[in-house]
């Protein structure tokens, strides 16, 4: 009986202790698939209290003007966020992209994130979580 009661304790301590390290791991996207981009995935995790997206190291940013990272929640708001590429310092070195972004407060959640074209007005291609990730409280 006692030993029944010690493995449930035990089963119970090891699924408490799990949860965080699942989270902090984050939640991976499909792929991205559209006109321009086609492979890589995303993360969504959280990081010193804030909500992450992080672009996986298969992607390959769309060789468009002026491309951008874009979420869509789960009531279809779209959310046009900060530019993809970073301008290099005088022209100097080659342009470089921004593969992680924070979410801003005002963003309920991310079911959706897109790689949107601000210059032509276009969505290059997206990636789908299984479930919307919650972004507020």
């Amino acid at each position: 009986m006692f030993r029944m009661i010690r493995l449930g304790v035990l089963g119970l301590a090891a699924l408490v202790l799990a949860v965080p390290v699942a989270s902090a791991q984050g939640h991976v996207s499909g792929r991205f698939a559209g006109a321009a981009v086609n492979g890589g995935t995303v993360t969504h995790a959280m990081q010193n209290g804030k909500h992450l997206l992080t672009l996986s190291s298969d992607f390959v940013a769309p060789d468009t003007p002026d491309p951008h990272w874009q979420v869509v929640d789960s009531k279809g708001n779209t959310y046009l966020l900060q530019r993809l590429g970073v301008k290099s310092l005088g022209g100097l070195t080659k342009d470089r992209i921004q593969k992680s972004i924070v979410v801003p407060d005002y963003v309920r959640d991310v079911a959706k994130v897109q790689i949107y074209c601000a210059w032509a007005e276009a969505v290059l291609g997206e990636a789908a979580f299984a479930a919307p990730q919650m972004t507020m409280k």
